[in-house]
């Protein structure tokens, strides 16, 4: 079992961003944690969570670095039966708020691994994304979380956004193999509705081949993709756990649940989260439903599809597939060769 921690707290609201976040509202923060932890244990309660049993905890956001350490220690305190020794246990962070004093005081909750949001070490670009840290704040806060002892620390950077050359992105590249990571997460920008960015999609490069090789110069240096997006020495069980379709909980305004044949969504908005935190919307899905996502998630990553869930008629093609090299199959799994083919792949097994 997985469980996500949503913070939907943020200093400034990103120009490409969709995620349910807020900026300001701090004034609701510790009103907010009370009830987070009301839903947290409403939610092990419902998931018969037993003890040793929760796998990865990942805490997202918004912006989980603008919650100060001390708030999360209940949570942490009421989890502790309940997660695995050796559990992953993730938060986000951005660089102009992991302070040294906010990194140690969550190192010393128990958190192991860190996924810091640079999208670029070029001062220009993060301010035209409305990115609140400079270069020199990233490289510092990266550098912070090694001293402070983080066994695994990732970063985050964005291709495809306008006048994106590979000389800048090689620049970018170049600088976050000098820091002490062991995982990037390579984003191309998409324009969503809602965001500053949807007014002027033109910020958008399109760019295919630029993908092909912002992921070749990852893997050239030793990280292995292990899905679409992510590239690593080290492989995110959070991420892999989401990609298997694993039971998993989701606590905070804007989380989502996930159980079996049931998705579960809170409230999104603050204010209507902390009147009710254990509202849950449940979404149920068919069969058909967890078979496609099964498909399209699987050959996203490295999880593969398992022969077993295809129809005659689906693995007929996938068998074509293999034929043709653009899969292939070990132990009765089928792989993808090509990540970036993944949905024109899934949609003709599909059929």
């Amino acid at each position: 079992m997985l469980l996500y921690i949503h913070i939907p707290y943020c200093d400034s609201k990103c120009n490409y961003c969709s995620f349910n976040s807020y900026v300001g509202r701090f004034e609701t923060k510790q009103l907010y944690m009370q009830k987070l932890y009301t839903q947290l244990e409403y939610e092990l309660n419902r998931f018969e969570a037993k003890h040793n049993s929760i796998e990865t905890l990942f805490i997202g956001g918004g912006t989980p670095s603008t919650i100060e350490p001390y708030m999360y220690e209940k949570i942490f305190k009421k989890l502790q039966p309940y997660l695995k020794q050796d559990a992953e246990i993730t938060t986000e962070a951005n660089p102009n708020s992991a302070t040294k004093e906010w990194l140690d005081g969550m190192y010393n909750l128990g958190v192991n691994r860190i996924s810091f949001g640079v999208q670029s070490f070029d001062d220009d670009k993060l301010k035209a994304l409305a990115r609140a840290h400079t270069k020199h704040q990233a490289i510092t806060s990266i550098e912070n979380a090694k001293s402070v002892g983080f066994e695994h620390i990732s970063l985050d950077i964005i291709y495809n956004y306008q006048g994106d050359s590979k000389e800048l992105l090689m620049s970018d590249i170049n600088q976050a193999f000098s820091l002490p990571i062991d995982h990037i997460s390579a984003y191309e920008l998409t324009i969503e509705d809602g965001t500053k960015f949807a007014s002027t999609p033109s910020v958008k490069q399109e760019d295919d081949n630029l993908a092909i090789w912002v992921a070749s110069e990852i893997t050239k240096r030793g990280f292995i993709q292990y899905e679409i997006s992510n590239f690593g020495l080290y492989q995110s069980k959070h991420n892999q756990g989401y990609w298997k379709l694993c039971d998993y909980i989701g606590v905070g305004a804007g989380a989502v649940g996930f159980r079996q044949d049931k998705r579960f969504y809170t409230h999104n908005l603050i204010d209507a989260y902390i009147s009710n935190p254990t509202f849950l919307q449940t979404e149920e899905l068919s069969s058909k439903d967890l078979q496609t996502e099964r498909v399209f998630l699987g050959l996203r990553s490295n999880v593969g599809i398992k022969s077993e869930i295809l129809d005659s008629d689906m693995k007929q093609r996938a068998d074509i597939l293999v034929d043709e090299k653009k899969l292939y199959i070990k132990d009765s799994v089928y792989y993808n060769q090509d990540y970036f083919l993944s949905d024109e792949i899934a949609l003709f097994i599909l059929g």
